[in-house]
């Protein structure tokens, strides 16, 4: 097991040129200036290959010139997934340039245009679907600028279509908003959630003559539990800060690489104990890479200049919030479960077993640049 350990170690700091396996994202920035919206749309060239074909002669790489071959297809296709609305009336938008842009997980198209509203809007309706037929998964997220403030929003195949009061918006709902997202991550980002479950597994058992036995008190596992979340809230606060100010970076395959081999680990200690008594102190190592990994996502939702640390702070405390929500409900059943065969048999050991198999599987996908699984987290 320890040369596992030391393998699935080394496997993580892999650092060949590839891209992080990820969810499908694209990028969309509207500016509304007077009865005129400017937009950019970025968007993966690897989701428009899947969907309208670019690698034309098949050898696996999009060069620039299969790219602009496709320009007018793929302004087609995706100003058919967008509609712009002011006030009930729609916003015909026109492509002005194409470009490429790289973004931490591969090469995105990028186009930039312009919609021309009949007169200055109140409120805008966005209705966006790009690619909810091929991939529900996918998200689009928006970053709205006006009169110098930036909201956001996330669209969904549950969440397609969108409107917004044009005001002046407060830094207080800027801070709200970002506390929404951060719980929505947490309680969505399943890589996060088993590595905590990984950690919190043991809360309700003691290890006794190489044996794990119920713990009699449920003092001693609230304590556990509460210093393998404090270090790991601490942990990944310090990272996230240090991101998002731009102090720190990290390659984005690294560190997805690295969360998927944090999630192996825990999990495997569970079955064969190495870190036993000292679970809080993995916690806080693995904790500052989970931290660059919130900071990638705070970052792509667009950040508002104006309210930075607002934002930080609200998106930190959203992820805290989504944290300590699933802590309060496993705790206490993990408790009354603990004695039970189900809970040492089947929920600790093979459930600590699907979920080495499973972050393997993300470990080799993300660090190697494969899709073996068919969905994405």
């Amino acid at each position: 097991m320890r040369l596992l350990y030391k393998y699935l170690i080394i496997l993580s700091f892999l650092s060949v040129p590839a891209w992080a396996h990820k969810p499908s994202d694209s990028y969309l920035t509207l500016k509304v200036e007077g009865a005129s919206i400017n937009g950019q749309w970025d968007i993966a060239l690897r989701d428009l290959d899947h969907t309208i074909g670019l690698d034309t002669n098949n050898d696996g790489d999009i060069t620039w010139g299969e790219v602009k071959a496709k320009h007018k297809d793929i302004a087609d296709y995706a100003m058919a997934h967008l509609l712009i609305a002011a006030d009930g009336i729609l916003c015909p938008a026109k492509i002005s340039e194409h470009l490429i842009d790289n973004h931490s997980d591969g090469a995105y198209a990028v186009m930039k245009f312009s919609a021309d509203c009949a007169a200055e809007p109140t409120k805008l309706e966005l209705d966006y679907d790009l690619f909810f037929t091929v991939d529900p998964q996918h998200k689009g997220l928006l970053n709205l600028v006006y009169q110098g403030q930036s909201s956001t929003a996330i669209f969904s195949p549950d969440k397609a279509k969108q409107s917004f009061e044009l005001k002046a918006v407060s830094k207080w709902q800027q801070f709200t908003d970002y506390v929404v997202h951060g719980v929505q991550h947490i309680w969505k980002g399943f890589d996060h959630i088993l590595f905590l479950l990984s950690l919190l597994l043991p809360a309700v058992l003691v290890l006794a003559n190489k044996k794990w036995q119920p713990t009699g008190s449920f003092r001693a596992a609230f304590i556990d539990v509460l210093k393998i979340v404090t270090a790991f809230t601490l942990a990944h606060s310090i990272t996230l800060t240090l991101a998002t100010l731009g102090l720190i970076s990290l390659p984005s395959r690294f560190v997805e690489s690295t969360i998927a081999a944090s999630i192996v680990l825990a999990a495997a200690n569970n079955v064969w104990p190495i870190f036993q008594g000292k679970r809080w102190m993995v916690a806080f190592f693995f904790g500052l890479i989970h931290g660059f990994g919130f900071a990638s996502v705070l970052a792509d939702l667009g950040l508002p200049q104006g309210a930075l640390i607002l934002a930080l702070v609200g998106f930190n405390l959203g992820v805290e919030i989504g944290q300590l929500a699933i802590v309060s409900v496993f705790l206490p059943l993990a408790y009354l479960a603990r004695k039970t065969w189900i809970y040492q048999r089947v929920i600790f050991v093979a459930g600590s077993l699907i979920i080495v198999a499973l972050a393997g599987t993300w470990l080799i996908e993300r660090a190697f640049n494969m899709s073996i699984l068919p969905f994405k987290v």
